[in-house]
């Protein structure tokens, strides 16, 4: 079963329905085109409503910053022993970087990667 939404457009009718709904809202209208025209990026309206210091924390990006390409992870799909697995797993947190870094140790004794 494909998870992949359907895009529905409302035929005219249904369309005049729910924009007619959307009106009698008294809580929440829909926008007027006025009310659309002076609409700004959060970023240009917060640092005015908030304060320079507040919209930079509230627009700092998520998550780590981006690495050079060169220092990013490769995404990995591999088959490995059930047991290898679960017994780093059961480490808690952090298995995958531990299994990388068993990786990194194998391929360095090796003579695979430059010692460092």
């Amino acid at each position: 079963m494909s998870t992949k939404r359907k895009i529905h457009i409302p035929a005219d009718d249904e369309d005049r329905a729910l924009t007619r709904a959307a009106e009698s809202d008294r809580d929440n209208p829909p926008l007027t085109d006025a009310q659309l025209a002076r609409m700004r990026p959060a970023r240009e309206a917060l640092p005015e409503l908030v304060g320079e210091t507040a919209a930079k924390a509230l627009l700092k990006p998520r998550g780590r910053p981006a690495l050079p390409a060169d220092q990013r992870k490769v995404t990995l799909n591999m088959r490995a022993d059930r047991d290898v697995v679960e017994a780093f797993k059961a480490t808690g947190d952090g298995w995958q970087t531990r299994i990388n870094d068993a990786l990194r140790a194998y391929a360095k004794s090796h003579r695979m990667l430059p010692r460092g």
